[in-house]
């Protein structure tokens, strides 16, 4: 194949069926391959920080767990893994260990069964989770019991590595099923680990609040959902790699349930003591935390195919890690900054708004002063002749900035000497009415008062207004 440099459009395609992001690349001259979609994972970066930075990474989960979980700090230092698990009740992992010790004795440790989880011992047990999906039909399976003869052949290959040809039809699907059970029961500890014991039960104490913030007796799926997907971030490599293939199977088994009559509480009551019950004890020694237990795994079943993506916070904080800001840790922060930005942008926009909006009206206003200042003009040039006429007259030659008609209007000023108040109301109710009213509420200065003066000396509200409308243009500049 004549390979070329990646070439051609980044053309973004959205495939119906995924919801991950895929993207088109010419990456060679065969016609076939061009058309082939590249998947990008969007857990990338989440990936890259949990191989790369495994304290960090920790650090960031854990600290959104406790967000949705309130964990006591013996409890908090179970899941860190700083101190052993404590049952409630006083009993430990050891409490059973001479009730399971002669069947311990005769069960025969190989290269996979009763073993620590690993790579190799997955591949080997993906053969038996492979067969089962095609014999999800078969009644009561992983309820009825196989074969041991056939049991024991099967497990003997396995422990050999030997490939296996399940479907010559040697093994029934019962036998492979079993077979499968007994696999994770001889786990040295369950496949959630003894450290996220307390943790799953806190995770089915999630309830829903009412109104009032009372907790009511309804599971917030939401966040039990949540929980479990950060938790499952945590978990070795290889519990979650099984976990995963485990689940999915029981989800398929449960998605049959007509035909196979295994529900998910059933399953549930057949794998909680393999995946989610510490090693060695009994349902007494659990008590009344058995309940949560199994509806926990029922939970787990059903939910499945949304528990093995990282919450996108997650996604977003180890993208920050490796492309910018590292101070955002949780979804807490990543909220706070988006409402952040979106009120500064609606700030913005208000401020400037409110710009627009004074200029328009200070250009208005300052029309409504021209005509009103001529309307007085021509009302006092109306007037009988009098004293009072004359010193009217008087006053309004006397401003160097009156906007008398045929004259132009020149830069306000204010003058220093103090009017009579009376001569200043005059002016108001006669002239001005309850437009001096209006643009006071509306905190813009009066720009009639500055045009005519002495005749309209401007009152200590007004000149307060003037020193408002500074600090206005000092905070908010024109954008």
């Amino acid at each position: 194949m004549a390979a070329e440099a990646l070439s051609g459009g980044e053309a973004p395609v959205r495939d119906s069926g995924r919801s991950d992001a895929i993207c088109n690349f010419v990456i060679c001259n065969d016609s076939p391959l061009r058309s082939q979609p590249i998947i990008f994972n969007p857990d990338f970066f989440v990936e890259k920080l949990r191989h790369e930075k495994p304290e960090v990474f920790t650090e960031l989960v854990v600290s959104n767990i406790t967000r949705l979980i309130d964990l006591p700090g013996t409890e908090l230092a179970q899941l860190m893994g700083e101190v052993d698990l404590k049952l409630p009740g006083g009993a430990g992992p050891a409490a059973g260990f001479f009730r399971s010790l002669m069947s311990l004795r005769r069960k025969e440790k190989g290269v996979v069964f009763g073993s620590p989880l690993t790579e190799e011992g997955i591949a080997q047990i993906y053969q038996l989770i492979e067969y089962l999906h095609k014999n999800l039909r078969v009644e009561g399976l992983f309820r009825v019991p196989g074969n041991s003869v056939r049991q024991q052949l099967l497990r003997d290959a396995l422990n050999n590595g030997t490939d296996i040809d399940l479907d010559s039809g040697e093994f029934h699907s019962n036998d492979v099923a079993t077979l499968l059970k007994m696999f994770l029961g001889e786990l040295p500890e369950p496949l959630l680990t003894h450290k996220h014991f307390h943790v799953h039960l806190k995770i089915a104490d999630l309830m829903q609040f009412d109104d009032k913030g009372n907790k009511t007796n309804i599971p917030d799926k939401e966040r039990q959902i949540e929980a479990l997907q950060l938790l499952f971030l945590i978990l070795p490599p290889a519990n979650r790699n099984l976990l995963k293939l485990l689940l999915d199977l029981l989800y398929q088994t449960a998605k049959k349930q007509d035909k196979n009559k295994m529900s998910a509480h059933n399953l549930a009551l057949m794998f909680a003591p393999h995946v989610l019950w510490p090693k060695n004890v009994t349902a007494n020694d659990l008590q009344e935390n058995i309940i949560k237990l199994n509806t926990g795994m029922a939970f787990m079943i059903k939910h499945s195919q949304k528990l093995f993506k990282a919450p996108a916070y997650i996604r977003e904080c180890a993208r920050l890690y490796y492309l910018g800001s590292r101070t955002q840790v949780s979804k807490d922060d990543l909220d706070l900054t988006t409402s952040c930005h979106a009120m500064s942008f609606q700030r913005a926009r208000s401020q400037k708004q409110n710009r627009v909006d004074y200029y328009s009206q200070q250009e208005e206003t300052q029309q409504h002063t021209e005509v009103a200042l001529r309307e007085l003009f021509q009302h006092v040039h109306n007037l009988p002749d009098s004293a009072k006429k004359k010193q009217l007259i008087r006053q309004f030659h006397k401003q160097s900035l009156t906007q008398t008609p045929g004259r132009e209007p020149s830069t306000p000023r204010v003058q220093k000497r103090a009017r009579s108040r009376s001569f200043s109301g005059l002016i108001k109710r006669k002239v001005l009415g309850s437009q001096m009213t209006s643009e006071k509420t509306n905190s813009s200065p009066a720009p009639e008062s500055v045009a005519m003066g002495e005749l309209k000396k401007a009152s200590k509200e007004n000149r307060n207004l003037d020193s408002f409308e500074g600090s206005i243009y000092y905070f908010c500049p024109p954008q």
